[in-house]
């Protein structure tokens, strides 16, 4: 009889505990801003927890080509039985230290190496439908194999109002796709994006972004697209000047009010043109790609590689950013070259140089996507190695997006 009362205390306790130690089943998953922008911060808070309490939170979201990427990460509830992740520092997961946005940019594809994997929803990849391009991410708070809770979240490449058209080289003399803020929006600069040796128009989703915030953008095709030359090669600068006519035209902003945002192959451009924004830049011209030549000309005239820049002859300010593990090329030495030869030569704009501890090429522009640090060349097929490393290069592309609307809003 004894030994019976003992193991009833025993279970009795045994009880006690598990239910002082299991998270409550009233978990819940607060979202600051359920839809919002894709490069928008979102505020994620777990309550409803007991103090203590040991879970798993984790995010999915389907690729283009119908693959779940998922991230997750394991927290300790504090004594109110919250975990914030804007401050709560995860034990093992994904992503380490503080990061209100790592579920986000630290998703993983279901196979292959992480490195060698991009992101990218279904209607990125067809230039925003009129639909209204959007992808969910949809958030799941655990412990073991026992669900607690789900969120789902919308992010949008395209705010509310935005409107977004190809531009055809046969109707409208440049190639592209045009994104326009909403009818009534207030006057702000406008953007022409020029992107890198991909070709296409690999731009795109910033310009529908850079539309959401109120700029005029078109992602310009200037190779590797229908209505362009194959390779990039003898590409005359003339053609993006025009394209800022053109930006000028359907846009409606004032002559001269057009900045420039180069990325890789396209900061020459963007500098022998104008410049503004420039992200893993080359100080001086590079040869045709794939093939050797000329990759652009002046006046019918070839411009030779290796010939510098003329950053002195910019007429306005310009912003600089950069990975110092940069593996393509050495753009944290140019970048230093470009401030350099702007002092010298007392350069009347303000100029100002942003250069991440260990990212690499990958150090633009959209934050908060997935991204490996080695990836398959769109135009060649084969693999080129950016550099950096996943976490820096998401930390740069989070600060450095930022930086680039601030830098645009004084424009």
């Amino acid at each position: 009889m004894r030994a019976r009362a003992w193991l009833v205390i025993v279970v009795a306790l045994s009880l006690v505990g598990i239910a002082a130690c299991s998270p409550r089943s009233s978990a819940t998953i607060e979202i600051d801003k359920p839809v919002a922008l894709a490069d928008a911060p979102v505020h994620v808070r777990v309550g409803g927890l007991g103090s203590g309490d040991e879970i798993t939170i984790s995010a999915q979201a389907r690729d283009a080509g119908g693959k779940v990427w998922r991230s997750q990460a394991q927290f300790t509830a504090d004594d109110g039985g919250v975990v914030d992740l804007d401050r709560a520092q995860p034990r093992s997961g994904t992503y380490k230290g503080v990061d209100g946005m790592g579920l986000f940019w630290s998703m993983n594809p279901p196979d292959g190496d992480p490195d060698r994997a991009v992101y990218s929803d279904p209607d990125q990849a067809v230039y925003f439908p009129a639909e209204g391009p959007s992808f969910t991410v949809d958030l799941t708070v655990a412990v073991g194999d026992r669900q607690l809770a789900t969120r789902r979240l919308t992010r949008q490449w395209r705010g509310d109002g935005v409107t977004v058209r190809t531009l055809r080289m046969d109707t409208d003399q440049v190639a592209g796709v045009l994104a326009l803020p909403p009818a009534g929006s207030s006057s702000r600069v406008a953007v022409l994006g020029i992107g890198g040796s991909g070709g296409g128009v690999g731009m795109a989703a910033d310009a529908a972004l850079l539309a959401s915030h109120g700029y005029p953008s078109l992602a310009l095709a200037y190779f590797h697209y229908p209505g362009r030359p194959d390779q990039l090669q003898d590409i005359p600068l003339e053609y993006f000047a025009a394209a800022a006519r053109r930006l000028v035209t359907e846009s409606g902003v004032g002559r001269g009010r057009v900045a420039t945002l180069g990325y890789s192959r396209g900061t020459e451009p963007a500098m022998l043109v104008s410049g503004v924004v420039v992200y893993a830049p080359t100080s001086r011209a590079s040869a045709g790609f794939p093939n050797s030549g000329a990759a652009w000309t002046r006046a019918g005239r070839p411009i030779a590689a290796g010939s510098p820049i003329p950053v002195e002859r910019l007429d306005g300010p310009i912003l600089l950013l950069a990975g110092d593990d940069d593996k393509v090329w050495l753009s944290a030495w140019s970048v230093q070259e470009v401030t350099d030869r702007l002092d010298a030569y007392h350069f009347g704009h303000p100029h100002q140089a942003l250069v991440f501890p260990q990212a690499g090429h990958g150090v633009g522009t959209l934050p908060f996507q997935p991204a490996g640090t080695t990836l398959v060349h769109p135009v060649t097929g084969g693999l080129i190695a950016l550099g950096g490393t996943r976490p820096a290069n998401a930390a740069a592309r989070r600060d450095g997006w930022t930086k680039m609307l601030e830098f645009l809003a004084q424009q």
